[in-house]
């Protein structure tokens, strides 16, 4: 379904009417083959949307036909989480909250809506990035390992992560989900327009254009160690990482010049530049015993090419009936059942802040507060244009 939202439920109901979702039915003498439906995102407009959508697209086709296609599942990198969790028996004893303290995650864009005002102004960040390609993100980086890696069993412990998303109160929204919209600004020594400029847009617009939030799961594994999302528009860069912080050590032995290294980090780059840095602490060659922290790094590009273009990589699979990179229902229903609760507060407080943010800059500064830190989000190089990932602004 390559075609406008409004169209999801309409299409697939005709279907039905001239007998396209029947498998395995005689038609003309001849047997039919096999019928499936690809559903581009969104998967609703919120929950209520989500619900109605699912309830339709299940009384025209099986669960085991339907495939809602998310193309940040089908990058190679994203799927190279699972690997860099589960084959590897150096990560596994200490993914838990135990040993880390926090996770960030960062999904931003260095332009604006080019031409789809139209389409972005009714939609907006929470649910044109976060409520699908972000929490998917979130779910690879906090799912158990599944008994075997079988498509029921995968999507299996992604459901059980969005249920245990910890659900946010009215009292906490407000210092834990932060939204701005981009204004006019300086970008690459060009004025940029304000996101109210921009063709298609309301003049008064309330669409954000930007969200940082704090996520939280309660279960074994995660109990107390937040979540950071953030996305957004207007970006000094162009840019998609996962940044694990590891607890500090409980005691510093050592000394060191300047300023002291941060606590380990492992830094998973999804695009550009592909790869995941190692950041560790050594000692300092001479005299004395000062540390410094170094990058252990890899690229994708030392062991090939990446794999085609990921909605080639999904269409493929759903030729073949591999549902196990596509999203559930029941996945679809669990996380707007989470980030419903954000839009109906919204709604009913449109006093709540919507903070500007110059075209060009990393966001509002309100929403530095939400990781706790005084240094705030940890920002992703400005030029990205080598292979080293390990780099500072």
């Amino acid at each position: 379904l390559a075609t406008p939202p409004s169209l999801y439920e309409t299409v697939p109901l005709n279907l039905k009417g001239v007998a396209l979702n029947l498998e395995g039915m005689e038609m003309e003498g001849m047997k039919s083959g096999s019928r499936r439906i690809i559903v581009e995102k969104p998967f609703g407009y919120d929950l209520e949307s989500a619900v109605k959508m699912n309830s339709v697209l299940k009384s025209v086709f099986n669960e085991s036909q339907i495939f809602r296609i998310d193309h940040y599942l089908g990058k190679e990198t994203v799927q190279n989480i699972l690997a860099l969790r589960f084959a590897n028996s150096i990560f596994e004893p200490i993914w838990n909250r135990h040993y880390i303290e926090s996770v960030e995650i960062t999904a931003v864009e260095n332009m604006g809506i080019e031409d789809r005002g139209g389409f972005y102004d009714g939609v907006g960040a929470l649910r044109d990035m976060v409520q699908n390609h972000l929490i998917q993100l979130l779910a690879l980086v906090a799912m158990e390992p599944p008994v075997i890696f079988g498509e029921q069993e995968f999507r299996d412990e992604v459901v059980k992560v969005y249920k245990s998303l910890k659900p946010l109160s009215d009292q906490e929204i407000p210092a834990r989900v932060i939204r701005g919209q981009y204004i006019a600004g300086e970008k690459r020594g060009e004025m940029a327009k304000a996101y109210r400029e921009e063709k298609g847009v309301r003049h008064d617009s309330q669409t954000e254009t930007f969200l940082a939030m704090r996520v939280d799961i309660s279960n074994w594994r995660w109990e107390g160690v937040p979540f950071f999302i953030r996305t957004g528009k207007q970006m000094p860069t162009k840019v998609t990482e996962i940044i694990i912080h590891f607890r500090q050590t409980p005691h510093r032995l050592f000394s060191c010049r300047d300023n002291c290294p941060e606590q380990n980090q492992l830094i998973i780059r999804i695009q550009p530049n592909e790869g995941i840095v190692l950041k560790y602490d050594v000692k300092i060659p001479g005299s004395g015993f000062n540390v410094q922290q170094v990058p252990m790094e890899f690229t994708y590009d030392k062991i090939g090419e990446l794999s085609d273009d990921a909605y080639s990589r999904l269409i493929e699979e759903s030729l073949s009936g591999d549902s196990t990179l596509f999203t559930r229902s029941d996945a679809v229903e669990a996380s707007w059942n989470y980030f419903d609760k954000v839009l109906r507060f919204w709604e009913n407080h449109p006093e709540t802040p919507l903070y500007g943010y110059p075209a060009g800059s990393w966001g509002p500064l309100e929403s530095e507060q939400i990781t706790g830190s005084e240094k705030g989000w940890t920002n992703p190089c400005k030029n990205l244009t080598n292979t080293n990932l390990y780099c500072e602004l």
